[in-house]
């Protein structure tokens, strides 16, 4: 799943990841509380609680997205399968925060009017404002749908090695 993310940036080694969690989420939008709450949760044991505004706000939108783009109401769904997922991953430098969907549709920023009141559709604008760096990939093998993170990097700690 971190594939796409070693392209242009430092080396990530998976295996060199300080923590990492996931849950999984239901196809309703009180998830997006859950995802949120998941995320506070994390952030405190992982002793980042300073970042939690700024990473809960790119979890927000990141869950709002897969609800409301990749899953139609209309999609036949396994009752047994959570149809999307939230990971946390960490390592000394960087945070990164992925919302895994069954869709292989790419996401899209849309352009807004400014002078439109609507909030549709500034969610990956804000992805883009909060986060250092955001993309997305499409999953192979026995998973199906994409994955769409968000990338914060973290400030130095001069006692830890850097990844």
């Amino acid at each position: 799943m971190l594939e796409p993310l070693r392209r242009g940036l430092p080396p990530i080694d998976p295996a060199a990841a300080a923590g990492a969690v996931s849950c999984a989420l239901p196809p309703r939008y009180e998830a997006v509380r859950g995802a949120r709450q998941f995320t506070r949760t994390t952030l405190s044991q992982w002793e980042l609680t300073e970042r939690f505004d700024d990473v809960a706000l790119v979890v927000s939108e990141l869950v709002t997205n897969a609800l409301r783009h990749a899953l139609p109401a209309d999609t036949p769904r396994d009752p047994h399968e959570a149809p999307v997922r939230l990971h946390l991953m960490r390592w000394s430098s960087r945070l990164i925060c992925a919302v895994r969907d069954p869709s292989h549709t790419s996401p899209a920023t849309r352009e807004t009017d400014e002078d439109c009141a609507a909030e549709s559709g500034r969610g990956l604008f804000l992805v883009e404002s909060f986060s250092d760096t955001w993309g997305w990939h499409p999953l192979a093998g026995s998973l199906h749908g994409k994955v769409v993170w968000a990338l914060f990097r973290l400030p130095q700690d001069r006692d830890r090695p850097q990844d």
